[in-house]
């Protein structure tokens, strides 16, 4: 994994977009993303992967597979669906089994962190960061998805109505960014 910040270029969301500007891991862990190693060349990933999954209490799973031969016609629709801002209500968490992509999240300053995923890396975002995914220029991630109850992905684009989501305020909250809250800037 290796992470910094988007150049918020606006060209093909595909390309690494590296500013230059390294993120740490423990601003990384300040926004509430865990990350976790488990190489699938490892004979024992997938028994790690399992403890984690039990331990965070993951009830189901599913295998994505975000490429043009498996989407077909659809492939560039949904990437740029899964490119646009958003959040999600639970927790999202993705191991990455095959090929690459990236993870922008927003840190405290309202910036793209990006995210560099590759076999192996797993990736668990809180419930309430704005994010958004892309493969990177080979089109192609196969991701096994973990989640707390039936599989599901609901994602609630940016706008007034998701920034005062009550996911989205715990959040806030749980990071101590009041900086993004509907309220900030207000007097009292």
């Amino acid at each position: 994994m290796r992470t910094y910040l988007f150049d918020n270029d606006t060209s093909d969301c595909r390309l690494p977009h590296d500013s230059g500007a390294e993120v740490t891991p423990e601003k990384l862990s300040k926004l509430g993303v865990l990350y976790y190693s488990f190489p699938p060349s490892s004979p024992d990933s997938p028994s790690r992967v399992d403890e984690l999954a039990h331990s965070r209490t993951y009830a189901s799973r599913d295998e994505v597979t975000v490429s043009p031969q498996a989407m077909g016609e659809a492939y560039e629709e949904k990437i740029r669906m899964f490119f646009d801002e958003h959040m999600h209500e639970d927790e999202e968490i993705r191991y990455i089994q095959k090929g690459s992509g990236y993870f922008d999240v927003r840190d405290d300053q309202d910036q793209w962190v990006r995210i560099k995923a590759d076999p192996g890396d797993l990736l668990i975002l809180p419930a309430g960061i704005y994010h958004r995914f892309t493969v990177d220029e080979n089109n192609y991630v196969n991701a096994i998805r973990l989640f707390k109850a039936a599989p599901k992905w609901t994602p609630l684009n940016r706008g007034p109505q998701t920034d005062a989501n009550e996911y989205r305020q715990f959040y806030l909250e749980a990071t101590g960014d009041a900086s993004n809250s509907p309220d900030a800037g207000l007097g009292t």
